[in-house]
């Protein structure tokens, strides 16, 4: 497997990875600047030239992925006898530089409802990197040529007609999932805030809607659905930026984007998103159906921020 194809499958299996990559070359090396190579947690993919300098980039990259860490590594490397290596001698004569890019599990946001909010909302998160589910119960809206404005989205878009219990897909979520409840019926919104808080493995739940809509929720969250008040605070709702009173779709949409961008941000610092990951698994060419109308293929492109310098003699 190419490390290219290796990337996007780890993005497809939902599992977190580093992409290591020569960077410089100084003298004789067992490979030229370029050579890349793909760590996850139990295999790898591709060459950057064996030998020490290869085991020791593998050895860093699963502390990485195990430290769950964000920013790029450098990893200088003297290949000479005089040097002590981890893994055996390597005397090409050169200096090696080799750079590890983290390859982090991407959040998932899934919107239930693709109405006029719903879909507003499903172009600005389009722009995000991210794996982004619609849900509806209304083939017509999600016809092919109205989700034709996603087709150039930097997020992963699946879709998903669920025309009987749109509540189902909850189960088959990623883990860490932020769930946003918007369908054109009371009745759905109400079953999915039910089910949503009976499955334990979502993110955050936010609930559209006005005040009134949330007091009849509340009770019967509580009286017929037997949550507990901790529990059904884990709704959030109103839902979007407060101090922004405009109600036309557009606007609702940037607003809640915004506010969930928030979120993202709070659960970075908190390391919750972190703790979403799935485990690894070994890469299957079979193991996910590609995503659906309107969707693109994963993404394999990396952070570029300014990397970590560390030194190995």
């Amino acid at each position: 497997m190419t490390w290219f194809a290796a990337v996007a499958r780890l993005r497809a299996r939902r599992e977190p990875g580093v992409l290591v990559t020569v960077a410089t070359v100084r003298g004789h090396a067992p490979r030229n600047a370029g050579a890349k190579l793909v760590v996850g947690r139990n295999g790898a993919w591709g060459s950057i030239g064996g030998g020490n300098v290869e085991a020791v980039a593998i050895d860093r990259a699963r502390e990485l992925i195990a430290g769950s860490a964000a920013e790029p590594e450098l990893l200088d490397f003297a290949l000479n006898d005089k040097v002590t290596n981890r893994h055996g001698v390597q005397c090409c004569g050169g200096t090696v530089s080799v750079l590890l890019e983290p390859l982090p599990v991407v959040r998932a946001v899934a919107i239930f409802g693709v109405g006029h909010v719903g879909m507003e909302l499903a172009r600005v998160l389009a722009r995000q990197d991210l794996d982004l589910h619609l849900i509806d119960s209304r083939s017509d809206i999600l016809a092919e040529e109205r989700l034709a404005v996603l087709a150039d989205a930097v997020a992963a878009v699946r879709v998903h007609h669920t025309p009987l219990l749109p509540e189902e897909v909850l189960e088959k979520l990623p883990g860490g999932t932020h769930v946003l409840i918007m369908t054109h019926d009371h009745a759905e919104d109400a079953a999915l805030c039910d089910a949503a808080l009976r499955t334990p493995h979502l993110g955050s739940i936010g609930l559209i809607g006005s005040a009134a809509k949330w007091v009849r929720f509340r009770k019967r969250l509580l009286t017929e659905g037997g949550h507990d008040e901790a529990a059904i605070d884990r709704i959030k709702t109103p839902i979007g930026l407060s101090g922004i009173g405009g109600k036309d779709p557009a606007t609702i949409a940037v607003s809640v984007a915004a506010d969930l961008l928030r979120t993202f941000e709070t659960e970075a610092g908190s390391g919750e998103h972190r703790r979403s990951e799935s485990t690894d698994a070994d890469i299957d060419a079979n193991a996910h159906a590609a995503p659906q109308a309107g969707a693109r293929a994963a993404r394999t492109d990396t952070p570029h921020a300014a990397p970590h310098l560390r030194t190995v003699v």
